[in-house]
């Protein structure tokens, strides 16, 4: 119910700018500039989800082997101390158990490709357990949560753009955006633990921080020393090594098991183009929308409006230029990424604004993109209260990126 007013009020506010401009400042060109936008943000909505067909079957061929196989289910069983506590609605040893972890795990190493069909895949395996098909569950909430803070140890992506846009030190964002992806995760489970009454001062919580700790702490030393060459070949060859690993480890264990692997993937891969196809009306409905809101004006008076009010406190008002990328990051990973793109042409990518651009890029996901594909993916209507908590973790990653932007580059 939450989106449906937001894409209302997308229309409907980017409509009424637009014609207040048309009436009192004569600007003939803002109305077909919002019409062209919808169209080209559509088109844009089923390339997207058209390029995402391939990545999709590829991965959902291979999950299938792994489902197969049983080794999602073993995986779920030695996983399940913790998230049974996490997800208490998923019996133990149920493969929506290891689904999860695999996609969470993905997005910590920043491997979108393998993210999003394996978090569709665990999407698809916990609608099986829903008793009301069209109400999100306790589980998916804190599924999509998880997903939308964007807790990464590796921002691959981010450090790339910085490179190709000239960076002296491209690297330089890795830690803030550690720390900022680590609030906005902290956040948001603790918001969805409130919502759902769970207990995170439990001993199986306690050893998954301490593991989590020690994986960073292990990162840090590994790359200790290092110049940025080193940096960034040492995480594009530690990303290509573990989708190779991912995808053999299901290979071989299927083979191992005397599975028909090749069936199996063929099997799995059917699934996946289906589940791209389905994705298209979702995706092209939230992108339109933005599409018009930011065509009409209408970011632009909001950045305007912020910059007045902060000036007016009497507080540095620097890190407004960058506001931008923060607004239309819960809306669509693309726009905030030519957001920042633009500040780093615009200001230099190692100018404040250029940090803070790559840091509220990576500091938490698509929120909205993440709701609409997922959710639509196995037609659930009802958010109940996904999208508050998922918009108060990235409230908090935004003001958490601002703050150690201040500190590392202020």
């Amino acid at each position: 119910m939450a989106l449906n007013y937001i894409w209302i009020g997308l229309f409907v506010i980017g409509a009424v700018i637009g014609v207040v401009r048309l009436i009192f400042m004569g600007d003939a060109d803002t109305l077909p500039s919002m019409m062209d936008s919808t169209f080209e943000m559509s088109k844009m909505a089923f390339e997207m989800t058209l390029g995402l067909t391939g990545t999709l079957t590829l991965w959902m061929g291979f999950l299938k082997i792994g489902e197969d196989s049983g080794l999602v289910n073993k995986m779920a069983r030695a996983l399940s101390p913790v998230l049974t506590k996490l997800f208490p609605e998923v019996p133990k040893g149920h493969p929506a158990l290891g689904s999860i972890f695999m996609n969470i795990s993905a997005n910590m190493l920043g491997l979108d490709n393998a993210a999003t069909p394996v978090g569709l895949k665990a999407m698809q395996e916990l609608q099986e357990l829903n008793p009301k098909k069209d109400t999100a569950t306790n589980s998916m909430i804190m599924f999509l949560v998880l997903n939308t803070s964007g807790l990464t140890l590796i921002p691959v992506s981010i450090m790339a753009y910085r490179a190709q846009a000239g960076s002296a030190d491209p690297t330089d964002v890795f830690i803030p955006l550690l720390l900022t992806t680590m609030c906005s995760t902290i956040v948001g489970l603790i918001v969805v633990s409130i919502f759902q009454r769970i207990n995170l001062f439990q001993r199986a919580f306690l050893v998954m921080f301490a593991v989590i700790a020690s994986l960073v702490a292990a990162l840090f030393w590994a790359m200790h020393g290092m110049d940025n060459e080193h940096v960034q070949q040492f995480c594009r060859l530690l990303t290509s090594c573990l989708i190779l690993g991912a995808i053999l480890m299901f290979v071989c264990y299927g083979w191992r098991k005397r599975l028909n692997v090749y069936d199996s993937f063929i099997e799995g891969a059917k699934g996946g183009f289906g589940v791209a196809v389905s994705l298209i009306p979702y995706v092209v409905a939230i992108l339109a929308a933005i599409g018009v809101f930011k065509a009409s004006g209408a970011l632009t008076m909001l950045q305007d409006g912020i910059t007045y009010v902060v000036e007016a406190c009497g507080l540095n008002s620097d890190f407004v230029a960058a506001v931008p990328v923060a607004l239309m990051k819960p809306l669509n990973g693309s726009g905030a990424r030519g957001m920042m793109l633009e500040c780093m042409a615009t200001y230099g990518p190692d100018s404040f604004v250029g940090h803070l651009a790559g840091v509220l890029q990576g500091c938490t996901d698509t929120t909205f993109y993440i709701l609409a594909i997922y959710f639509g993916s196995v037609g659930i209507k009802n958010y109940r209260n996904s999208v508050a908590c998922g918009l108060l973790a990235d409230f908090a990653g935004m003001i958490a990126a601002v703050c150690f932007s201040y500190y590392f580059w202020g």
